[in-house]
């Protein structure tokens, strides 16, 4: 019989920030229950005004066995209503949110968005003329592809974040941290969720294209648009990138 509760701990994001490896690493913890696929997709719904869809569905995507149940979804901190949808559907559920260096996670995300055809602009106009394609689309002011500056803002979502759940149900770790200490952040993971410490740890890097530098004036102008946030964000998590 599936549980009331259909999941234990989700990971809300951020997107290209390391989510595909901790869930790619989590599957060697058999502490943990992985979805049969990685990003259900089940909270982010094109009207956040929807009702909940039947949560059964939800809990069909988990292997009826006993563990911490965990899905991946990047998208969850960013998309309207999807953090107020979890709240109400999935009482007592913890969260881990996996931030990384906003300027970087921009690039990457379009370095993406390039690769799979759903981008055909360059860099520099995305992130400053660009932006206004958000305020044609659907939610207003949102978009799945084209947020490229927007999904960095995390001072203004773990904002949100901590206004729905109490921050000791929050786990926010550094992409950068996963990548070069993944043990510590795993430890750290499984103190968090009530498990054994996890596994011995064989390192990995999920989905990483070949490398490439970012035009210095676009990370000059992104680190002055992020100013503002990143100081917020600060303040809430003590997290910060650059000077």
């Amino acid at each position: 019989m599936k549980p009331e509760r259909p999941v234990d701990l989700i990971v809300i994001g951020a997107q290209k920030a390391g989510t595909t490896a901790l869930f790619d690493y989590l599957g060697d913890d058999p502490a943990f229950v992985r979805s049969d696929i990685k990003e259900v997709h089940f909270f982010d719904v094109e009207d956040p005004a929807a009702p909940t869809p039947d949560l059964s569905a939800y809990a069909a995507h988990f292997p009826d066995r006993p563990g911490v149940r965990v899905e991946a979804t990047p998208i969850y901190i960013y998309w309207p209503g999807a953090l107020e949808r979890i709240a109400a559907a999935c009482p007592g559920a913890r969260l881990v949110l996996l931030l990384r260096d906003p300027v970087e996670r921009a690039w990457s995300h379009w370095r993406m968005e390039t690769a799979r055809g759903a981008e055909t602009q360059p860099f520099a106009w995305c992130i400053r003329r660009g932006r206004q394609r958000l305020f044609e689309a659907e939610p207003f002011g949102f978009h799945r592809e084209f947020s490229y500056v927007e999904r960095g803002f995390y001072g203004e979502q773990v904002e949100r974040l901590f206004s729905l759940f109490d921050p000791a149900d929050v786990l926010i770790a550094r992409a950068e941290d996963l990548d070069t200490d993944p043990a510590a952040v795993l430890s750290r993971l499984s103190a968090f969720a009530g498990t054994p410490p996890p596994p011995p740890v064989r390192p990995r890097r999920v989905h990483v294209g070949e490398p490439a530098p970012i035009p210095p004036e676009d990370a000059a102008f992104l680190r002055q648009v992020y100013a503002p946030d990143q100081a917020r964000l600060t303040t809430l998590t003590g997290i910060r990138w650059g000077a």
